[in-house]
């Protein structure tokens, strides 16, 4: 079970607040569920999210382990906005099976189902949660996504965690500049994995550093790799690793 809190934002500049300091567009919150993430000025990761409408007020569903440390950053960039944070007392329920009432899709990818906020238990129906990430390279806050993450490098984008045409945002300016390059450098991938390696193993290409290996599910894996190093000689600890194309 996935430790998720759910925190309530009210007020009247709830939204304007928020549209000029997460990644993605929070108008689009009339048409669903919008995954963004909060970033640093440097354009790092801090915390990756969903926001929903509820009512006049906004859920916040994060990672328990990054709660805190976001409530503390929100509550810095709000200054005077009329903006309240505290937590929602609901619980996240979450499945890929027959959508029930009051839940809505995850807007990573169709295959990761749907998302429901009620007084209920937390709850999840059995799916393989691991699996479904692997096979769409989608990250996890404490494993794929740590301090030293840059999102682009991370698929936020195909992930639709971002948009371009938003305006500003913290941390947009590097975004942008890594977005007009001509190609990513380094980023997350699926690699097939013959053997098994501890998440955080270093990966190698002859005898250089290629990246690091991280979730593992059956004979694939998510790995970020130095892309001009990465190919089909690889290795983490004893396991041979070769990019899934």
């Amino acid at each position: 079970m996935h430790n998720r809190r759910i925190l309530r934002l009210t007020g009247s500049d709830t939204d304007s607040f928020l549209q000029g300091i997460v990644t993605n567009d929070v108008n689009r919150l009339d048409d669903g569920l919008v995954y963004a993430a909060l970033l640093t000025p440097q354009g790092k990761y801090l915390a990756d999210f969903f926001l929903m409408r509820h009512g006049s007020d906004v859920l916040l569903d994060v990672s328990g382990g990054l709660a805190d440390g976001l409530i503390k950053r929100l509550n810095m960039y709000k200054l005077r906005a009329d903006v309240s944070i505290e937590d929602a007392n609901l619980n996240l329920q979450r499945g890929t099976g027959e959508t029930p009432a009051g839940a809505l899709p995850d807007p990573r990818h169709p295959d990761l189902g749907w998302r429901a906020y009620t007084s209920a238990a937390p709850s999840e129906d059995g799916t393989d949660w691991d699996e479904i990430r692997v096979r769409h390279c989608i990250p996890e806050p404490g494993i794929e996504l740590t301090p030293d993450s840059y999102i682009l490098e991370s698929g936020f984008e195909a992930l639709n965690g971002l948009d371009f045409k938003k305006g500003c945002y913290v941390g947009q300016e590097v975004t942008a500049r890594m977005k007009h390059k001509t190609a990513l450098r380094k980023g997350l991938r699926q690699v097939a994995i013959d053997g098994a390696a501890p998440v955080g193993t270093e990966i190698t290409s002859g005898g250089k550093s290629a990246g690091t290996l991280f979730t593992q599910s059956g004979d694939r894996a998510i790995a970020f790799l130095r892309l001009d190093r990465a190919g089909n000689d690889m290795r983490a600890g004893d396991a041979k690793i070769r990019l899934v194309e």
